[in-house]
């Protein structure tokens, strides 16, 4: 597995130290993307996880991936090997699983891309750690019990890495990223529905840039 994402310009690094924030995106309609994903960018939070949860998913990371070059675009909520070979011809750059099977990970590792696993357990950290995986997405972060699982989880098992992601916001954001197995958080406040509805792309980057400074 490969646990780099490159990002535009600069060399090869991790994909969780590329920003303190990744946007978790649901995009119902691919002409939002863009501008959405422009919003983002400009605020400091060039990652950017675009759900497959709508029909429009692929067709958005495929906009995102062809106009928007500063981002680094990738598919969340990933299933299945279909969803994999999916989000690689549209042009992702990462994967990631909220949970995942040893089909899938075969499926992530076969696709030659970044991605995060998801887990909720010490088991399934162990058991991916075995597989050579060390980069993961902590799913569901706050009712899988939030920075206190976290904290107790760095001493044992100091080489896996995180992406808490499920009910992290701008308050308890800042509490995830203090901790040293803590790359970065995902999340979606900054991305509130009435700001998409309106297309106000300028409350958007407002709410990133802020999001983008909770680690200085």
């Amino acid at each position: 597995m490969t646990s780099t994402a490159p990002s535009p310009g600069s060399p090869a690094s991790s994909l969780l130290d590329l920003a303190p924030v990744i946007p978790v995106v649901i995009v119902h309609d691919a002409a939002q993307a863009v501008p959405l994903a422009r919003a983002l960018v400009a605020g400091g939070l060039p990652v950017i996880e675009v759900t497959f949860r709508t029909p429009a998913a692929a067709d958005a990371i495929r906009a995102i991936a062809e106009e928007v070059p500063d981002a680094v675009v990738g598919a969340g909520t990933v299933l299945s090997p279909e969803q994999v070979e999916t989000a690689v011809a549209a042009g992702s750059r990462f994967l990631v699983t909220p949970g995942w099977t040893d089909r899938l990970l075969g499926a992530l590792d076969a696709s030659g891309l970044p991605y995060l696993p998801g887990v909720s357990t010490t088991s399934e950290v162990v058991a991916l750690l075995e597989r050579g995986v060390e980069e993961m997405k902590f799913f569901p972060a706050e009712a899988a019990g939030g920075t206190p699982y976290l904290k107790a989880l760095a001493s044992p098992l100091p080489q896996a890495r995180f992406c808490p992601t499920g009910g992290v916001n701008a308050a308890t954001a800042p509490q995830y990223l203090a901790l040293p197995n803590v790359g970065c958080v995902g999340g979606t406040w900054m991305l509130p529905p009435d700001a998409l509805d309106a297309g106000d792309w300028g409350r958007v980057e407002s709410l990133a840039r802020e999001a983008a400074a909770l680690r200085g």
